[in-house]
Formats: C-alpha cells, sequence, structure tokens
C-alpha cells in the first residue's frame, strides 16, 4: 500500500481502537494473545499514553523448535523482529479489576517464556506515520515465536537479563529490560487497563507480547533471526515472504 487506506488516518489513539476493534470484528480467526509496544518522545505527551496494544491472532503463534520458525511477512511493506519476554494470562477471576501495581500484575500470569514478535504490515510507512497509525494495523503484529520457559524465581529479576538480537549472524541490539518503562509487568498492567476500557475481558491463555527488550529491527524475507537470553536460552525465525 503506498498510502494510507481510506485516504485519512486516525488523529486520535481512541479513532485507532476503534479501527482496531473494527478489523477484529471483520476477521473469522481467534485472538491469541496481544502485543504492547512503546510510544516514544514527544508522541506519548501529545496522546496521553507511553505503550500502545494490538492483538495477536492465534494462528500466528509458532512453539520455536530446534529448526528456525518459517515467519511470513508482508513482502514490500514493513517488518521487523523483535526479542521479548512473552507472559501468559491466567486471570485470578472473571470479575476481577485491572492490577494496579506491577506486583499485582504478576498474580494474572502464571508463564512467562523467552521469544520473538514479527511485526509487519503491508504499510510500509506504519512506523514512520506514528503510533495512531500502528495501533490501526492490529499494532503491526504478525506474530510471535515462543521460546523456553522462564523459571518462577527468576521473573522478579528480569530487568537483569542481557538479550541480544542478530540478523544474519550480525548483533543488531544488545539490552535489558531495565530499559523498557516500567518492564514486562509493567506492560501487563497497561494492557488489562487497555482492555477494560475497550469493554474487552481478558481470556487465560492470550499471551502477551511485552515490548521490544533491544529494539524494533527490521528485516526482509530470506533473513535468518535470532533472539539470545543469557542464561535462558535463545530462539531462531526464517522471515518469509507471506502468501
Amino acid at each position: 500500500m503506498d498510502a494510507y487506506p481510506g485516504g485519512t488516518a486516525p488523529a486520535s489513539l481512541e479513532e485507532a481502537y476503534a479501527v482496531q476493534d473494527a478489523a477484529l470484528a471483520l476477521w473469522d480467526r481467534p485472538v491469541g494473545g496481544w502485543k504492547v509496544g512503546k510510544i516514544n518522545p514527544p508522541d506519548d505527551g501529545v496522546l496521553g499514553a507511553n505503550r500502545l496494544a494490538g492483538p495477536i491472532l492465534a494462528d500466528t503463534i509458532v512453539e520455536g523448535g530446534d529448526a528456525p520458525a518459517a515467519m511470513p511477512v508482508f513482502a514490500g511493506g514493513f517488518a521487523a523482529a523483535e526479542a521479548e519476554f512473552m507472559l501468559r494470562l491466567a486471570p485470578p477471576a472473571a470479575d476481577a479489576p485491572p492490577p494496579q501495581t506491577n506486583e499485582e500484575a504478576m498474580a494474572w500470569i502464571d508463564e512467562v517464556r523467552i521469544g520473538m514478535e514479527i511485526a509487519s504490515s503491508p504499510y510500509p510507512a506504519i512506523n514512520s506515520d506514528g503510533p495512531c497509525v500502528t495501533v490501526s494495523d492490529h499494532g503491526n503484529n504478525a506474530g510471535l515465536v515462543l521460546g523456553a520457559p522462564v523459571a518462577r524465581e527468576a521473573w522478579e529479576d528480569l530487568a537483569s537479563i542481557e538479550v541480544a538480537l542478530d540478523v544474519n549472524g550480525e548483533t543488531v541490539g544488545r539490552a535489558t529490560t531495565a530499559t523498557m518503562l516500567d518492564g514486562p509487568f509493567g506492560a501487563a498492567r497497561f494492557l488489562l487497563a487497555n482492555l477494560a476500557r475497550r469493554s474487552i475481558a481478558p481470556q487465560a491463555g492470550w499471551w502477551i507480547s511485552s515490548g521490544a527488550v533491544t529494539g524494533v529491527h527490521e528485516v526482509a524475507p530470506g533473513d535468518r533471526v535470532t533472539a539470545r537470553f543469557v542464561g535462558l536460552g535463545e530462539l531462531d525465525a526464517r522471515i518469509v515472504a507471506g502468501q
């Protein structure tokens, strides 16, 4: 797509989530989770939020294995890979209010894994056109690769784990979650509040892709991507052109 479809992009997060909700209503595919991304300055001040959310369709979530996971993207559009911690939702009760602290958010999670988010859109300017455009296109999500579980005793110390992402054997990013606002459980807290405002009931088993640790790294069909989590393991993906 050379231009934003319809000609006029949403100008507020409220408009953007309305587009996202309308798109979800048109799909005959179940949601398997939600991605959370960062809204950078100065947009965070203008929009009144420092994070955004988007749905992850269940049939785009794959288990990592010995062979690289084949992850399709929109050839000619935008595509990126991101190393992330994945959190699995387990609401404590059907009518539980959204958590107010990261410690409370931890009680909503029953599993944490290392993983990789694949972002992709048929619109190449999705990121450069700003957060509202990103939100309106599923938050720019195209799938998840799930890696090894993180032991429960390590959850409180995720910020000390060094994460790196390689593309075709070259390290393109290295960081820890200490650089990510208030970390993966802060992302879960944000998401649960976001869903509550939209009258979307959180479901047990949904995965939360909690935010890019090392950054958003553009990729293209044919690339090999490796996410490495020191002391926890690594996982591989092969970027392919979607059909």
